[in-house]
C-alpha cells in the first residue's frame, strides 16, 4: 500500500504488488506490452509530478488492497499523521469521529 502526493497537493492512496513499476505507469512511462499490466491512474498523470511519500509492506496484496480501502476513506489529517509517523494525532483523529 502506497500514498502518492500529486503536483496540486491532493494524496493518492494505491495498493500494488510492484511498487516501483507502478510508480513508473503513474508517472507516464512507457512499459512492455508483454507485462500486460494496468496503465497509471488518470488522477495522477493529470497532476503530474508526483512524489511517493508512504509505503507499507504486506505478505499478500489482498491485504494491502484491504489497508488500501481503509486509508482511502481517512480525513487529510490522518493521513498526513500517517505520513510523518505521528502515531498520537492518529489515534487522536480516530478517537474524535
Amino acid at each position: 500500500m502506497y500514498i502518492l502526493e500529486c503536483a496540486n497537493g491532493q494524496y493518492y492512496v494505491g495498493s500494488t504488488s510492484d511498487l516501483e513499476l507502478r510508480l513508473m505507469q503513474h508517472q507516464g512511462a512507457q512499459v512492455a506490452d508483454y507485462l500486460q499490466v494496468r496503465r497509471g491512474s488518470y488522477f495522477t498523470k493529470l497532476h503530474l509530478p508526483i512524489k511517493l511519500v508512504y509505503k507499507e509492506e504486506f505478505p499478500t496484496i489482498q491485504q494491502a488492497f484491504n489497508r488500501e480501502q481503509q486509508v482511502k476513506k481517512w480525513t487529510r489529517a490522518k493521513k498526513e499523521a500517517l505520513i510523518k509517523g505521528n502515531i498520537e494525532l492518529l489515534v487522536q483523529l480516530s478517537k474524535s469521529k
